[in-house]
């Protein structure tokens, strides 16, 4: 199933197709291509002596903390093909369970590319967001984007693991997913209710399978621990961090969890750390219509006319789906898909005019094209697994799980707020942890961090995924003369490299020379 609620898909339309690597030299590093049974690559981890792990002065054995990377070519993957330049990769070994550090471990790919310039700072580390996307893959499209950094800091991404090249999780193969596309995620009858829910539980099952004891182990906290090992075996004193999108919670616990290795944070495209799995549909539904109704007047519509007309079509193609050039249909579930990316960038606005027009016109394909893109589907008929390591993270980290009863109460509020994505959002909220094997952690995440330098939050008001109230929200979580609030009055999901001077210059200052504006600065 398609899923737009939590985070994104990734920070960007371009990001899904985005080029990459896989996985660095060591043997365990590889990832998600087994259709079933338990994980078998976690390895017993030398024995050796304790380290320390950032502020929590637990002892870690010195087998991890003193691991050299061994820093190579980076390979080409099913999902994407090898970078060029002068980007490599290697495989970090990680607890499998934080609790036994001495345990088993699993393998992390990371990427990077050394600083070119001669006054290095760092590391900067960078997570794109999701849960569930590939550091690996989207960090080299991000190269010219992050050349100023990139003069100063080794920039640094990785796979989180259950991610792609950091033993990534897949749940089902192409075929049914494919499969799956057929599946009303807006359910009007209850035998459409029912396929739903058993789908959703058919895809708990899968994944299950194919994680095995790594399913438990996927949080964000334990991503959070895993930063702090890449801290301390990249050699950095303070973590420096980039994160967007979903980053922007990791990066929150983590500063929670260790505060005092805190460096240079930047939060961008922040996701609201004091709601549950409700709450965040309930602010991407708005979200999404915000950025919709400013697509609409853009065009010189009524928003809520048009609104209303983009409602009224996919309630025919809910009835009737539309034929597409490729031979497959265009269901009502892949139109609010295909409607949706171009939502995360106003330059792919002209992008959606275009197949609106299509589909009005009783052709699908422009908008199955879009929906394709998001689902990572290529033209063989190969999908990308970011919604399957997206949602094992999801589902361990929240504790809060609607019924289907339950979701159906919400959808008067959900379509008073959004005719076009009320109905698919307020049942998502039911159907994407239906019948999961694991429970979740939390209600909210912890992202409180007193003493920590001060962190940079930015926040854009058109943003559709994760809506700017979020930002003040995260930098008052984060405490005073810790979260500093940074605003771009402009459109899109994320702010930095957005082509405005005033937040690029900013965010530079704070990471290059430890500039801190001041709190409630704001960018138009």
């Amino acid at each position: 199933m398609a899923r737009i609620v939590r985070w994104t898909a990734l920070t960007a339309a371009a990001v899904l197709l985005a080029a990459g690597c896989g996985g660095g030299s060591s043997d365990d590093g590889e990832g998600g291509e087994e259709s079933s049974g338990q994980r078998s690559s976690a390895t017993a981890s030398p024995s050796g002596t304790s380290g320390t792990s950032g502020s929590t002065a637990d002892p870690l054995p010195s087998s991890l903390t003193s691991q050299q990377l061994d820093w190579g070519r980076c390979e080409a993957t099913a999902d994407s093909p090898a970078p060029g330049g002068d980007w490599q990769c290697a495989t970090l070994r990680a607890p499998l369970d934080w609790a036994k550090p001495d345990g088993k471990t699993i393998g992390l790919g990371l990427i990077r590319a050394a600083a070119t310039g001669d006054d290095r700072i760092g590391s900067l580390l960078v997570n794109f967001g999701g849960p569930g996307g590939s550091g690996v893959s989207t960090l080299p499209s991000y190269e010219s984007t992050f050349s100023a950094l990139g003069e100063r800091y080794d920039l640094v991404s990785w796979d989180p693991r259950g991610v792609a090249a950091s033993e990534g999780v897949r749940c089902r193969g192409d075929k049914e997913i494919q499969a799956a596309e057929d599946i009303d995620v807006t359910p009007d009858t209850a035998a459409e209710e029912t396929a739903y829910l058993q789908d959703a539980a058919d895809f708990a099952k899968g994944c299950e399978q194919d994680a095995g004891e790594l399913m438990a182990h996927v949080s964000t906290t334990d991503t959070a621990r895993d930063m702090d090992l890449m801290r301390q075996v990249l050699g950095d004193a303070k973590l420096h961090y980039f994160g967007i999108s979903y980053g922007t919670e990791l990066g929150g616990v983590y500063a929670h969890l260790f505060p005092r290795n805190v460096g240079r944070l930047i939060l961008d495209a922040v996701v609201d750390p004091t709601v549950g799995t409700v709450g965040h549909a309930e602010n991407q539904t708005r979200g999404f219509q915000r950025a919709l109704d400013n697509y609409l007047k853009s065009t010189g519509q009524d928003p809520e006319e048009g609104s209303q007309e983009i409602a009224d079509l996919l309630d025919r193609i809910d009835a009737d789906p539309l034929p597409t050039s490729s031979g497959r249909e265009l269901t009502q579930t892949l139109a609010i898909t295909g409607i949706v990316l171009p939502l995360y960038s106003q330059s792919s606005w002209p992008t959606l005019t275009s197949a609106l027009a299509a589909a009005e016109d009783g052709d699908g394909s422009e908008l199955l094209a879009l929906a394709d893109g998001y689902n990572e589907r290529d033209p063989s008929g190969h999908y990308g697994t970011t919604t399957h390591s997206q949602r094992v993270i999801s589902c361990l980290d929240d504790k809060e799980r609607p019924t289907a009863a339950e979701a159906k109460k919400l959808l008067p509020r959900f379509e008073e707020i959004s005719p076009v994505f009320g109905d698919f959002l307020g049942w998502d909220t039911a159907g994407f942890c239906h019948d999961w094997p694991v429970p979740g952690q939390h209600e909210t995440p912890e992202v409180s961090a007193p003493g920590a330098a001060p962190i940079l939050v930015v926040g854009t008001t058109g943003d559709p995924a994760t809506p700017y109230e979020g930002a003040r929200k995260m930098a008052d979580e984060l405490g005073r003369g810790v979260g500093v609030m940074l605003t771009w009055e402009g459109e899109g999901h994320g702010a930095y490299g957005n082509g405005n001077d005033c937040v690029d210059s900013t965010v530079n200052a704070y990471l290059l020379d430890g500039n801190v504006p001041e709190d409630g600065k704001v960018c138009s």
